[in-house]
């Protein structure tokens, strides 16, 4: 086998260019999923069923239908209808937000359930309002619990990001596929491409048990 170091070397600065791209995409598609997950988990919790079952649809559509399929959808479809016109990096960011979002509504669905019911009723006899109470007891116990589960939903969602490839966003796997496709080489571009997603990932496990150590002894 021939492997070619130097076509690596000619396309490092578009692996450089596209890793900062699965890092930008990936990181707002994190706080965006986070925030819309948040307000799904807590929509889903309703003791109303009727005003419940649009979060409970929203879930179960975006765990049960494929990311590969849903990239699509929003890309020809849900982009266009809003923008006019089809918009791949704001397409790939959309469908990365909406997906994470319904893993993550259920993250923080299980984890302030977990917390005793007796510390809601514990704050809401101080005088706390069911928010207050929420927000500043029964989340952040909650939170605390979810760090490994909403850990690996990042890493999952990092990953997953090399998907919008398909619609022509410059990331990682972009410049890993033109590679391929200009010099007809497998090993170099998609070993490279591995090593950073191994990097990226391990980087980011690494940050987040340290968080989860460090909001342990507090």
């Amino acid at each position: 086998m021939d492997f070619r170091f130097d076509l690596i070397v000619d396309y490092a600065p578009l692996f450089l260019k596209g890793t900062l791209y699965t890092i930008g995409i990936s990181l707002v598609g994190i706080l965006l999923g986070t925030i819309l997950g948040l307000l799904i988990g807590l929509g889903k919790m309703m003791q109303n069923k009727l005003l419940a079952f649009p979060f409970n649809l929203y879930i179960a559509f975006f765990r049960g239908t494929p990311f590969f399929v849903q990239i699509f959808i929003i890309h020809f479809g849900v982009i266009p209808a809003i923008l006019g016109t089809t918009n791949g990096l704001a397409a790939g960011i959309l469908a990365l937000s909406l997906n994470s979002a319904a893993y993550i509504a259920e993250i923080f669905r299980a984890g302030i359930q977990s917390i005793d019911r007796g510390q809601m009723e514990a704050a809401r006899s101080l005088g706390m309002n069911h928010i207050q109470a929420m927000r500043y007891v029964i989340l952040p116990q909650a939170f605390k619990r979810m760090i490994p589960p909403l850990g690996n939903e990042f890493i999952v969602l990092l990953k997953e990001s090399s998907l919008t490839a398909l619609i022509a966003v410059p990331e990682l796997m972009y410049w890993g596929r033109a590679f391929q496709g200009q010099y007809y080489k497998v090993w170099e571009p998609y070993l490279t491409a591995a090593l950073i997603y191994f990097i990226l990932t391990l980087t980011l496990s690494y940050l987040l048990s340290r968080l989860e150590k460090r909001l342990a002894t507090e």
